[in-house]
């Protein structure tokens, strides 16, 4: 499907995602955006958390943002000042295409999704291939289990990943469909700030990151002491610096992790918590590799180009993996656990799936990467 519009427009408003690591997979589809339409202007959306994770970016020329508790009314008319001639709605949800209508948008585009089709002017129908996420029951969980004879079959269809839906979104104006890798800009002037607030200047050993967190809960976490033995074993054979990184929630994991794996020949700067975003961002863009849970850092480290090591459990790499899906630069590890991906924020039994991804996997799996030359 795809629509028309006459006069080109000049003013696009996109509504953004709602999540870090979403917000990564939705740039190939801005950068086909501004294929299709060079000359509009184009404002993207977003929770003022993630306002800065657009900066610097080719695709657009600026943001405009809301925060947590400001109504829909008030959105309406915020949106409404900048006299946007099209609107594209990247979310699923109701409000954000009601964010749209309230805001007298003439043309409104967006998926096609129950309660919301009518606040559109053009409701596009789901894309061939995508697959909905759906989260077993525990009697589901138990059932896989029971039955299971040989490792898992679930395969998603090739065009599974979620970049894809935001590009099936943007074909519809016109805009190519084929996939591009997600892409972030950091500075380098970000990059030199970062070493020098935390520490980082005078360190010439190779600056590995570690990410133990996730936020969307405990079934996408690696054990921490899987963390400890992995670091540990890896820093014997590279002699690197490790950076531990983290939002406020990760502090005392990240503070275990750091004084287990400290001693008299390894070098750690713990900076969980202490970051901004874009603080974040040129510490990954600094570190040779990331070892990470499937969390937002890990989309971002792959947008920047620093290669990512990540233990999958209860999510599909295939569905919202890193980076241009099959990138060989990543190396996405899977258990044989047959009730895995149970899209479950915790495990109801025994957290097989990522405790089945042994230590030595992930420690050949970072020293793997080293292989490849490191991006300019």
């Amino acid at each position: 499907m795809s629509v028309s519009f006459h006069p080109t427009p000049r003013r696009i408003l996109v509504r953004g995602v709602n999540w870090l690591g979403d917000a990564v997979m939705t740039t190939p589809a801005l950068m086909r955006l501004r294929e299709k339409f060079p000359a509009a202007q184009i404002t993207v959306f977003t929770h003022e958390k993630l306002r800065d994770i657009y900066l610097h970016h080719p695709a657009i020329n600026e943001t405009l943002t809301f925060s947590k508790g400001e109504g829909l009314f008030t959105l309406g008319r915020k949106i409404r000042a900048g006299k946007f001639d099209l609107g594209l709605v990247l979310p699923n949800s109701p409000r954000s295409a009601m964010e749209m209508w309230l805001a007298r948008i003439p043309w409104r585009i967006g998926g096609e999704w129950p309660w919301r089709n009518w606040f559109l002017t053009d409701a596009i129908p789901t894309r061939a291939g995508a697959v909905k996420m759906h989260k077993r029951t525990e009697a589901e969980v138990r059932k896989l289990i029971s039955e299971a004879s040989s490792p898992p079959s679930y395969r998603p269809a090739p065009l599974s990943h979620h970049l894809y839906q935001y590009l099936h979104l943007v074909a519809a104006l016109g805009a190519s469909g084929s996939a591009l890798p997600p892409m972030l800009v950091v500075t380098d002037e970000e990059i030199a700030a970062s070493k020098k607030k935390f520490g980082l200047e005078n360190i010439s050993a190779p600056i590995f990151a570690l990410n133990p967190g996730a936020e969307y809960g405990l079934a996408k976490r690696w054990p921490a002491g899987k963390f400890i033995a992995a670091a540990r074993e890896i820093q014997t054979h590279t002699n690197c610096h490790w950076l531990i990184l983290g939002g406020k929630a990760d502090v005392q994991t990240s503070e275990t992790i750091a004084g287990s794996i400290s001693n008299q020949q390894s070098t750690i700067s713990n900076v969980a918590g202490q970051t901004s975003l874009r603080e974040l961002m040129a510490l990954l863009k600094l570190s040779r590799v990331l070892l990470t849970n499937d969390t937002g850092p890990m989309h971002v480290a792959a947008a920047l180009g620093t290669p990512v090591v990540v233990p999958f459990g209860s999510t599909s790499p295939e569905m919202t993996g890193p980076g241009m899906p099959g990138n060989p630069r990543h190396r996405l590890l899977k258990s044989d656990a047959s009730c895995a991906p149970c899209f479950l924020r915790e495990c109801p039994i025994d957290f097989r799936c990522m405790n089945g991804i042994s230590v030595e996997r992930i420690v050949d799996a970072v020293l793997d990467t080293l292989k490849t030359p490191a991006p300019p």
